[in-house]
């Protein structure tokens, strides 16, 4: 089997998962198209050395998402988007619990929502996700106890009782 065959299998069988993992990061079905694009296209650059790697799955996440906080940084993803989309959703695609808890993740910082995506949806450790993010697994953890308050505090109407909060 050659390179490119080897790499066009290991890309095949994740394709899907590195699509809904990149609409996860970044809320947007296009940009996620376009992050998993640069990510495969960086992995492939490097494929003949990272092929033999332990844990190629972790190297790819870890590639995809520092090309989704670098897309972050440039200046015109700092446009506001408009109010009202300009088209409407389809009728019975998804609950609106389902879109509300989207919209939540999309209000998070990157990296607390990069901390959310491979933890919890990736269902990755801590070292994991640390070493996918390249950071240290403090600031793992640091940043998905924040994450997730920001999230209850969001989920969760104000005027409950605290008992309320933490059983749910």
């Amino acid at each position: 089997m050659t390179d490119a065959d080897a790499y066009r299998d290991f890309v095949s069988a994740r394709l899907d998962r590195l699509r809904r993992t990149g609409y996860l990061l970044c809320g947007d079905w296009h940009t996620a198209d376009d992050l998993v694009s640069a990510a495969l296209i960086k992995l492939y650059r490097h494929w003949r050395r990272v092929s033999t790697m332990d844990n190629l799955d972790g190297y790819l996440h870890r590639v995809l998402v520092r090309v989704w906080l670098d897309e972050r940084r440039r200046p015109w993803r700092r446009e506001l988007p408009y109010a009202v989309p300009p088209d409407a959703a389809a009728a019975g695609v998804a609950t609106d619990e389902r879109l509300a808890l989207l919209a939540h993740l999309a209000e998070l910082p990157p990296r607390r929502r990069a901390v959310l995506v491979l933890r919890f949806f990736l269902d990755l450790s801590v070292e994991q996700t640390a070493e996918a993010m390249g950071c240290s697994t403090g600031t793992v953890k640091s940043q998905t106890a924040r994450a997730l308050d920001a999230m209850r505090a969001r989920l969760i109407p104000a005027g409950e009782p605290e008992e309320a909060r933490w059983t749910s």
